[in-house]
C-alpha cells in the first residue's frame, strides 16, 4: 500500500478532505495541534451549495437534523424592514441554509470519519516539510516531544488562517491588510425574532449587527467596531451594541462564547505548490459578512479530494490537479470581492449615503432578478466552473453549460446521482433509448439512462430512470436527446448529442494528461 495522504488540520475543510478520501478508499491520516476539538461554535451557517456536498457525504440529514433550517434573510434599518430575501428561489434540492455550531458540524464529520477507520491525530504539530517531484517530506511533532518524519505522495494544508503549511511551503497571503473587527458572541437571550430567518440590522451611526438564530433561543451576534478599539469582549458590551443597532428587544440572559477578533481580505497566489495543496482559511480569509467562509472552504475541499482520489488511483495524471486552483481560486476572490463589498456597503457612515442605501436596497430587492441574485449568491448555488481547463467547452440547446452543476432532478435520479462516488454518464434518451457507449479511459464512469420509454431498455446501463413527460429533459436542454458527463462532485464535464462521443473521449484525454 502507497503512503497515507497527510491532511493537516481538523476543522470542517481538513475533515471534508480526509472523509472524502477515505471513502474512496485511498489511506489518509489527518493530524490537528489541538489536544481536543474545539468547544468554539465558530463559523454556524451551511448553505444549499454545501448542504449538495454533505448529500453525497451521506451526511445531510444528520446536519439538518442538527440544526435549524434558515429560509429567508431579512435587512433592517430605522425600526422597518427594507428587505427580505427567500432562500427558496435557488434550484437546489435544499432551498435553505442551516444554522448550526461548528462543533456540531465537526462532529457529524468526525464520526463519520470514524466509520472508515480514520481518527484524528491530536496534538500533533507539522514543523518541517520539504519537497520534490516524486514526494513531500514531513517532520511531525507530537505531543511528548517525540519528532517523526513522514513522506507522503501529497500533502493537503487545511490548518486556518495561521496556517503552518502554507508558511513552510513558502507562501504567503496576499491582500488587503488594513483589517476589520468584530465583536461576536454566543448567547442565549429572549428576542421576538423568526428562528427562520438571519438578519443585518443597519446603525444610524455603527456598523451593521449581524444576528443568526440558533437552536432554541441561542443567538450568533456579531458586530463591527472600530479598528482602534481594544477592548475585551464582555456580556455588558455586547448587550449596549445590541440595545444600540437592533431597533428591537434582544436581551441576553448567558453568553455561551464572546471574543473580538480581527480579519484581512486576503487569498494565496496559488492553491498547488508543487505536492502540497492549501484549502480553506490557509487559502483564503474574509469578513465574516455573507457567512461564506466555511462553505467556501468545504467546496475547495470535495473539489479537491474526487481529483486527488483519481490521481492516487492512477487513473488520472497530477496534471489534474492544476485544475483545483483554476477552479477554486477565482471562487475565493470573488467571496471576497463579495464580502468585501458587504462590509463597505454596512458600514457607511455618512447619513445621506445610509438613507441611499437603505431606499436603495428596498427598491432593488423589490424586483424578483434581483432577489433571485441575491438567493443564488448567498447559497452559493451560482458557482460554476464554465472556464476550467478540465471541462469540454460544448454546450446544449438550452441554458445549461459544461462547467454548470447539474440542476435538481427527481428524487430517484437525485439520489442515485448523489449516491455515486464516480463520474455519471447521463443518457437522456430522445424516443428511442440508444445503447450505452463502451468506457473509453481508465476513469471509472457509471452508466444511467434517463428514458421516456423504461420499458424499451437496451444493455449497458447500470440504472434506469422514468422521465415520462419528458421534462427533465427539456430542462437539461435535450428534449431530442443527448449525453451529460457529471463529475463526482455534481458538476457537468461535457454535454454531447447522442451521436457524438468525441467530447466525452476529449473530457477523459484531460483527465489523463
Amino acid at each position: 500500500m502507497s503512503d497515507p495522504i497527510v491532511v493537516v488540520g481538523a476543522g470542517p475543510v481538513g475533515l471534508t478532505v480526509a472523509l472524502e478520501l477515505a471513502r474512496r478508499g485511498v489511506p489518509v491520516r489527518i493530524v490537528d495541534r489541538l489536544a481536543e476539538p474545539t468547544t468554539q461554535s465558530r463559523a454556524i451557517v451551511v448553505h444549499a451549495r454545501s448542504l449538495e456536498l454533505f448529500e453525497r457525504l451521506g451526511l445531510v440529514d444528520r446536519l439538518i437534523g442538527a440544526g435549524v433550517r434558515t429560509t429567508a434573510m431579512e435587512m433592517h434599518a430605522d425600526g422597518e424592514v427594507v428587505a427580505r430575501i427567500a432562500l427558496d428561489l435557488v434550484d437546489s434540492p435544499f432551498p435553505f441554509s442551516v444554522t448550526i455550531a461548528q462543533t456540531e458540524t465537526e462532529r457529524i464529520l468526525t464520526e463519520a470519519l470514524a466509520e472508515h477507520g480514520v481518527t484524528v491525530e491530536r496534538e500533533v504539530t507539522l514543523t518541517g516539510l520539504t519537497q520534490d517531484e516524486h514526494a513531500v517530506r514531513l517532520v511531525l511533532e507530537h505531543a511528548d516531544g517525540r519528532e517523526e518524519t513522514v513522506s507522503t505522495g501529497w500533502l493537503v494544508g487545511a490548518d486556518g488562517a495561521h496556517s503552518q503549511a502554507r508558511k513552510l511551503v513558502g507562501s504567503a497571503l496576499a491582500g488587503e491588510f488594513k483589517g476589520e473587527r468584530f465583536l461576536m458572541g454566543d448567547v442565549d437571550a429572549d428576542h421576538d425574532l423568526d428562528p427562520h430567518s438571519m438578519y443585518t440590522f443597519f446603525a444610524p451611526h455603527d456598523g451593521p449587527l449581524l444576528v443568526f438564530p440558533m437552536e432554541g433561543d441561542r443567538l450568533r451576534l456579531i458586530a463591527n467596531i472600530a479598528p482602534d478599539d481594544e477592548r475585551t469582549a464582555t456580556r455588558e458590551w455586547l448587550q449596549q451594541v445590541v440595545d444600540e443597532r437592533a431597533g428591537r428587544p434582544i436581551r441576553i440572559r448567558d453568553s455561551r462564547w464572546l471574543t473580538v477578533f480581527e480579519v484581512h481580505h486576503a487569498q494565496v497566489p496559488e492553491y498547488r505548490v508543487g505536492r502540497v495543496l492549501l484549502a480553506g482559511d490557509a487559502a483564503h480569509v474574509h469578513s465574516p459578512a455573507g457567512a461564506q467562509g466555511m462553505n467556501t472552504g468545504i467546496q475547495d475541499a470535495h473539489n479537491l479530494a474526487w481529483k486527488l482520489a483519481l490521481v492516487h488511483a492512477g487513473q488520472a495524471g497530477p496534471a489534474l490537479l492544476d485544475s483545483y486552483h483554476a477552479e477554486r481560486h477565482p471562487v475565493g476572490a470573488e467571496v471576497i470581492r463579495f464580502a468585501n463589498a458587504l462590509t463597505r456597503v454596512g458600514t457607511l457612515v455618512n447619513p445621506i449615503a445610509q438613507k441611499l442605501r437603505n431606499k436603495g436596497v428596498h427598491l432593488l430587492t423589490g424586483l424578483a432578478p434581483v432577489r433571485h441574485a441575491m438567493a443564488d449568491r448567498t447559497e452559493e448555488t451560482a458557482i460554476a466552473y464554465r472556464k476550467s481547463p478540465i471541462v469540454v467547452q460544448r454546450r446544449g440547446r438550452g441554458e445549461l453549460h459544461a462547467g454548470d452543476h447539474l440542476p435538481a432532478a427527481g428524487p430517484e435520479l437525485r439520489a442515485a446521482l448523489a449516491g455515486a462516488s464516480e463520474h455519471v454518464l447521463l443518457t437522456v434518451a430522445g424516443g428511442a433509448p440508444a445503447a450505452a457507449p463502451a468506457p473509453a479511459a481508465d476513469v471509472t464512469v457509471r452508466q444511467l439512462l434517463l428514458t421516456t420509454t423504461p420499458d424499451t431498455v437496451p444493455t449497458g446501463y447500470d440504472a434506469v430512470f422514468a422521465d415520462p413527460d419528458g421534462r427533465t429533459a427539456a430542462r437539461y436542454g435535450l428534449p431530442n436527446g443527448g449525453r451529460i458527463m457529471i463529475r463526482p462532485d455534481g458538476y457537468i464535464a461535457a454535454i454531447t448529442p447522442l451521436d457524438e462521443d468525441a467530447p466525452l473521449h476529449a473530457y477523459q484525454a484531460l483527465l489523463g494528461a
